[in-house]
């Protein structure tokens, strides 16, 4: 019997491997997993997680959080570097450490990483450079590189040592304006308003003396994608399911239904009670043209603000305001809403409700300057938002072209890492 004589593998006589008889070479080449960073703001990790759908990577990642010391004097030092921070608190509680002036020191909250159920995991992780670093590295070869993605100013260290230790198995972006050193990242992803500083009106809102500390100096270079707002998870996929989700719910109410989000003041868009007042008086002028009217607040919102709201409507037969219990009709909101009223302070919110192509109308822009009022500015010039006055008919309608940051984000994503050779899978 002759014996059998298996072909010689692709390759010999000048011609070129295929991968799969390469060694394993182009695994190390696709972009599988994501790894995020994030600050327990649930609007900082919702952009992660955001462009991470975009990526299509939103079923292999992991999120990780950086998380600060909390409670009593903890609560006045989060304008120090989160190294330092961190550092201060344990030579505090080790020196006042049985002492009566603990809880001043350590408070009565505990140091946790919180849980993961604001962003919509099952868990989350202490951040960790080492270990981040150690599984893209001994995983590169089977699994590819890495993708990192991070968002807020604490993760900042986080990212910027992972990309410097682990260049070759992990591409960094990070999200929001990182101030200072740009090129520490692979990626800069940031609002235009974040380079309001640079603009004529920006330069006139701060005082000369301050105006070289004020950021960022320069233009955006080549490894900084600008967008309008913020990166989220609310893409045409995720509206889809959550239609189906608060389908017994939302679809039975009179339409149009006017969903109202209503935010909280911050350093550049101040206000209280006066603007709850607003609101309401303006919602009263608008309600003969609604079916119906669902009413939602932030982490952010003031008290005084939440009780003038709900003992005004509360009881009203068109108006249901949610009570913040799980589960948290966000997204069945802005699956199912004909129109928004949103608090000029949110740029999530926005950002959000801009992607439906469904009127928005924003209240209390008079109340931001700053980065926030340039914001405001970019979505009337787009014509996204409309003021919200009170003389609205709420049954005529109007449509724009949705905002689609992370969709955008993530084709210049692509082409840098083309430029790597790798690709994401």
């Amino acid at each position: 019997m002759r014996p059998i004589r298996l072909p010689e593998p692709p390759g010999v006589d000048g011609m070129e491997t295929p991968e799969i008889f390469s060694g394993g070479g182009g695994a190390a080449t696709v972009v599988r997993r994501a790894v995020l960073i994030g600050n327990g703001s649930p609007g900082a990790e919702n952009q992660c997680l955001g462009l991470a759908r975009a990526l299509g990577l939103a079923d292999n990642l992991t999120l990780y959080r950086v998380t600060r010391p909390r409670g009593g004097i903890n609560e006045w030092l989060h304008f120090l570097p989160i190294s330092l921070h961190k550092f201060l608190d344990q030579v505090l509680r080790k020196f006042f450490r049985n002492t009566r002036f603990a809880i001043v020191v350590q408070g009565r909250k505990p140091y946790r990483v919180p849980n993961a159920g604001s962003v919509g995991l099952s868990t989350v992780l202490e951040a960790d450079v080492k270990k981040i670093v150690t599984v893209a590295h001994d995983t590169y070869e089977k699994e590819g590189p890495t993708l990192v993605v991070a968002c807020g100013w604490d993760t900042i260290s986080y990212s910027s040592l992972i990309k410097k230790v682990a260049s070759d198995n992990v591409f960094v972006i990070q999200i929001q304006h990182p101030r200072s050193r740009l090129d520490r990242f692979d990626l800069v992803v940031t609002p235009h308003h974040d380079y309001y500083a640079l603009t004529a009106s920006g330069q006139q809102e701060v005082p000369r003396l301050f105006r070289r500390w004020i950021t960022p100096q320069e233009p955006p270079g080549s490894n900084v994608v600008l967008t309008v707002g913020a990166l989220h998870q609310a893409d045409s996929a995720a509206l889809r399911l959550a239609a189906i989700a608060w389908h017994d719910e939302l679809a039975p109410l009179p339409k149009p239904l006017l969903v109202v989000n209503i935010g909280g003041p911050t350093r550049n868009c101040k206000y209280g009670v006066d603007l709850a007042k607003q609101l309401i008086s303006s919602l009263y002028n608008v309600l003969d043209s609604c079916g119906s009217v669902r009413i939602s607040f932030s982490r952010r919102t003031p008290w005084k603000v939440t009780d003038i709201v709900f003992k005004e409507f509360a009881g009203h037969p068109k108006v249901y305001i949610w009570d913040g219990e799980e589960p948290n009709p966000h997204m069945g909101h802005l699956a199912w809403a004909d129109a928004f009223v949103i608090t000029a302070d949110s740029i999530s919110m926005l950002s959000e409700a801009c992607g439906t192509g469904k009127p928005v109308y924003v209240i209390g822009t008079e109340h931001c300057k700053w980065k926030f009022s340039a914001f405001q500015k970019t979505l009337r010039e787009r014509g996204v938002v409309r003021p919200f006055t009170g003389l609205e008919d709420i049954s005529n309608s109007w449509s724009y072209a949705p905002l689609n940051d992370a969709i955008e984000v993530a084709t210049r994503v692509r082409e840098v890492i083309a430029e790597r050779g790798w690709t994401v899978g």
